[in-house]
């Protein structure tokens, strides 16, 4: 989906995929037809954005064969649908039954991370529509915190400087402008949009920025504001925004709240927790952990990373952190020049809500993806965008 900035600059917002995870390339196709091309019919629109996402085996299959790339791009105009962001940050293994840790390996310091977001890059420089120049990639926030020493800073700081060359060169020889986002996490290396500019400005240029991800900056209580100038003052470029929500309690402390809480704490994906103290930040690394005896202070609210669907907060006594995204939103789209012209909705656990919760059957997931986009749809037009055909 297009929208025309008072300004007269295009925004894109698109659905990310890694909610219908497939390792291989037919898989990746199958999505297309199975999920992608459903939601756009949904909306009634002739052209939808997706936000890619392409595991290891999928990416190494496109990138030695121009021929299956060249017929995944036909695919893709076939069915309506176009790519301007990759989500590069899971390697493989997204749709296991058990994620958690897995997903930040192999991390920056690694050189695997580098080839395979180099490859990322070469791929989306071949998928972007023909009258789009400038593509996006969000990526792993360096390294989860517990793997990460100097020399793995080291060789963190080496790879994105050869990433950033990688990029450089890869415009000479395509015309395409290929940025490539860190996207903090909690229990990250780089955990919030502060922890950032060090390692950011350490580069030079602008091709390697930051994703904002609106459910990990609320989970850390980060103030939109703040995060968004501090990045501004410092030059860092918010390279794309996912769009998304964080499961927020308001009384940790009353049994109700406590029960419904548990209700979410399941062994697929890591659900890191946060409170806001005195003393500053305190932390588990998953919501199972809060939840068993006192490792969580609950004298204030908790927010925990657990992607909730943006147009559907669970009932009480728990909600989302959507006005954190409302905010976010207002100010990277709402300004008198966007920050950013990327956004993506990303809600990848709709498998993972409590089976109340859960759609059914693939026509459920699909109503509930374009209820999101629909939501933000309405966001952007209410800041003053106008949705394009």
């Amino acid at each position: 989906m297009r929208f025309r900035h008072p300004d007269g600059s295009v925004l894109h917002l698109a659905y990310c995929t890694n909610v219908h995870p497939a390792e291989t390339l037919d898989g990746v196709r199958a999505q297309l037809r199975d999920h992608c091309e459903p939601v756009r019919r949904r909306l009634g629109r002739d052209r939808l954005g997706i936000g890619l996402w392409l595991a290891k085996d999928a990416a190494k299959a496109l990138i030695t064969d121009p021929v299956a790339l060249r017929a995944l791009r036909s695919d893709l105009d076939a069915r309506g649908l176009e790519v301007v962001t990759l989500n590069g940050f899971p390697y493989q293994g997204f749709g296991s039954e058990n994620v958690k840790y897995r997903v930040y390996k192999p991390d920056w310091a690694d050189p695997e991370r580098l080839e395979h977001t180099t490859d990322l890059a070469r791929l989306l420089a071949g998928l972007l529509p023909e009258d789009i120049t400038e593509g996006s990639i969000s990526t792993l926030p360096l390294a989860w915190r517990t793997t990460y020493d100097e020399d793995a800073e080291r060789l963190a700081g080496e790879a994105l400087t050869t990433l950033a060359r990688r990029l450089d060169a890869l415009e000479e020889t395509t015309g395409k402008r290929i940025r490539v986002g860190l996207e903090p996490e909690p229990g990250c290396t780089v955990e919030t949009t502060a922890d950032a500019i060090a390692p950011l400005t350490a580069l030079a240029g602008d091709r390697i920025g930051v994703c904002v991800d609106t459910c990990h900056l609320a989970t850390s209580f980060e103030d939109p504001g703040a995060a968004l100038d501090a990045l501004e003052a410092a030059g860092v470029p918010v390279v794309k925004t996912q769009l998304s929500a964080a499961l927020h309690a308001e009384h940790p402390e009353r049994p109700e709240v406590r029960e419904a809480l548990g209700a979410f704490a399941e062994p697929r994906f890591l659900h890191q927790t946060r409170t806001l103290t005195p003393a500053g930040l305190r932390g588990t690394d998953d919501l199972d952990e809060a939840l068993s005896g006192t490792a969580l202070p609950d004298t204030a609210p908790w927010r925990s990373h657990f992607h909730v669907p943006l147009h559907a907060p669970p009932a009480e006594p728990l909600t989302s952190t959507l006005p954190v995204l409302k905010d976010c939103l207002a100010r990277l789209a709402g300004a008198p020049h966007p920050r950013t012209h990327h956004l993506e909705v990303e809600t990848y656990t709709w498998q993972a809500l409590p089976a109340a919760l859960r759609p059914r059957n693939r026509a459920q997931l699909a109503d509930g993806i374009a209820a999101e986009l629909v939501l933000a749809r309405d966001l952007l037009t209410d800041l003053g965008l106008k949705e394009l055909p």
